[in-house]
């Protein structure tokens, strides 16, 4: 029950009590639920800005202070203290795991790691030229049609298994995404091998010769994926959610929050600050730039710099800062013409008035492209990983839902503005 009600005045002699619901952190909320009962009204948020659709233990985020939780537990302290596996792990079963759970969590997720064979032939279907993520939304999609022996979402052993062979197989789906691309054989996972080493290994790998990953890249990946793995109610997360509101499959869910996560707007930032610092050129040409993106006229916006939820620094790109600099520092890049515009920006976006004033700090997304290109991966395959990563907050986010005693399917309301009634002449 609630403590306190928010008294909602219609009109002159119309009032209603709506409960005030609070969590173990950030704002109170409104519940509306029986406003449409009630009141025959409802409620318009474009965008859901000020909406709460669910009601989570997984993620918190305060945008205000620049806080992300997972479990409670600091992003920061997750990056550098704990790997992908184990940030994994916490967000599907709620804690951090003992040696015990982390080894039988390594070892279901290392036995689901290969595709089936038919999934491999699944690739000659598409163009060679075909965007990386387009053939993942249509994989990921078609892993119902291989794996359908564990599609009763009412069983929670089969959530959990189709949770395993999501997570452990993304890996997998996605380097064959850039092999079929490039026309190289499919490396297959090796059982010896963590998960983010695999998929460097399945990445690079060629069967002519072995493939050794350095320790350093190893570890900035780990932390691109640790960074990317749930951040709270986003489009891509809400997607998956909304789909998996209807009962459809894990399979079906993940490849829609896929596609969510294509948009631009959304999963495609890092990729978008790559392209800006290459029409950007030279060092010389910052101060032109940042003029253009004072003017309030001009088109130019500079990627990679603020957050729609974050209004201080993004607590992610502290972490991504160091690693970009460690990674940059151990391939010898460091004096590479695009790590100089980077640099010059973020200085400028840390000294300058107007960036301070509109809080513009450099985000997540401006550091992680640097490193990934760096480290040889093209810029079609960035939002690949962030899926490959987002997975996990997907699975995570997708059973939580399941399990929820009031779960429902999603059908947002809208503010009708068309014809009214009218007859056929």
């Amino acid at each position: 029950m609630a403590d306190k009600v928010a008294r909602l005045i219609i009109e002159e002699n119309r009032e209603l009590e709506l409960p005030i619901l609070q969590g173990s952190a950030g704002y109170p909320v409104i519940d509306i639920r029986q406003l449409g009962a009630q009141a025959k009204m409802f409620t318009y948020d474009p965008g859901f800005m000020s909406t709460a659709s669910c009601e989570s233990n997984i993620t918190f985020i305060d945008g205000e202070k620049g806080i992300l939780l997972h479990r409670g537990y600091p992003i920061e302290q997750l990056a550098t203290k704990k790997d992908f596996m184990d940030t994994a792990y916490l967000l599907l079963e709620g804690e951090l795991p003992n040696k015990q759970e982390r080894k039988g969590f390594l070892n279901r997720i290392c036995y689901h790691s290969m595709v089936h064979e038919g999934i491999a032939q699944f690739y000659n279907g598409f163009q060679r030229d075909a965007h990386p993520m387009a053939i993942m939304v249509g994989v990921v999609g078609a892993l119902a049609a291989f794996y359908h022996d564990s599609l009763d979402i009412s069983d929670p052993e089969h959530r959990r298994i189709a949770g395993d062979r999501l997570i452990a197989k993304m890996p997998t789906i996605a380097a064959m995404c850039y092999k079929h691309r490039i026309g190289q054989p499919f490396m297959y996972p090796k059982n010896d091998k963590g998960y983010t080493e695999n998929f460097l290994y399945m990445m690079f790998g060629v069967p002519c010769e072995e493939y050794q990953v350095s320790p350093a890249l190893i570890q900035a990946m780990d932390r691109i994926l640790i960074l990317h793995a749930d951040h709270e109610q986003n489009a891509s997360t809400s997607t998956v959610r909304l789909a998996g509101s209807s009962g459809a499959n894990p399979y079906a869910c993940i490849s829609a929050g896929i596609s969510s996560l294509w948009g631009p707007a959304h999963g495609g930032a890092n990729e978008a600050v790559l392209q800006m610092l290459n029409n950007i050129g030279d060092v010389k040409q910052i101060p032109k730039y940042i003029e253009k993106a004072k003017d309030r006229d001009d088109p130019f916006r500079l990627m990679g710099f603020g957050h729609r939820v974050y209004k201080n620094f993004d607590p992610r790109a502290k972490v991504m800062r160091q690693t970009c600099h460690e990674v940059l520092e151990e391939l010898g890049v460091k004096n590479s013409p695009l790590f100089e515009m980077a640099m010059e920006l973020e200085r400028i976006a840390l000294e300058d008035d107007y960036f301070i004033e509109k809080k513009l700090y450099p985000n997540v997304d401006f550091y992680s492209g640097i490193i990934l290109q760096a480290m040889g991966i093209p810029t079609n395959m960035f939002t690949v990983i962030f899926a490959l990563s987002r997975t996990v907050g997907w699975v995570a986010q997708w059973s939580e839902m399941i399990s929820a005693p009031d779960q429902r399917i999603g059908r947002p309301r809208q503010l009708y503005k068309g014809a009214t009634q009218r007859d056929v002449k």
